[in-house]
């Protein structure tokens, strides 16, 4: 019943976003017949290191959506301090709701039932945009937006350059 319900639910979002498009990404199936696994194009946004660049992600939803978050991974290579060396996104709106047992995040910057694909993609770009490096997936990446910005934006531009050519 649980995943009748998502499964419904994710065909009206994917069908939302078909019919009024939001700027920023596309997102569509990675498999037509599985409304699970989502195939995402993020385009960097502008006025950032980012910007110019075409990011492929995958979304991952479970089977008692929304009641857990999906999760999402880019495929494309991305230097940044929320999303770690494998491309897994480090989020606080994609982690599991109710209260962080480190006490870092407040249950209501957690995964909510009231988010949907936009609400997340939205997230996402904004993390772009703005890094939270105090509690980073990718430490290297966090260290070289602190400390050495630099080198920070080489890297940055070196996958903006390589997500033009993917």
């Amino acid at each position: 019943m649980a995943q009748e319900r998502s499964a419904l639910l994710l065909h009206r979002q994917l069908g939302e976003l078909m019919k009024n498009p939001v700027e920023g990404f596309s997102a569509g199936l990675i498999d037509d017949d599985d409304i699970y696994k989502w195939e995402v194009l993020i385009i960097g946004p502008p006025d950032t290191l980012f910007e110019g660049g075409f990011f492929k992600a995958h979304l991952y939803f479970p089977k008692d959506y929304p009641l857990k978050p999906p999760k999402m991974k880019f495929i494309s290579d991305v230097w940044h301090p929320n999303i770690d060396k494998n491309g897994d996104v480090c989020i606080s709106i994609l982690h599991e709701p109710g209260d962080d047992k480190y006490g870092y995040e407040k249950a209501n910057e957690r995964w909510l039932p009231i988010h949907t694909v936009e609400t997340i993609l939205l997230s996402v770009i904004s993390m772009l945009a703005d890094p939270n490096d105090e509690s980073p997936a990718n430490v290297d990446a966090a260290k070289d937006w602190r400390e050495n910005p630099a080198e920070f934006k080489k890297k940055v531009a070196r996958c903006v350059r390589k997500s033009q050519e993917e």
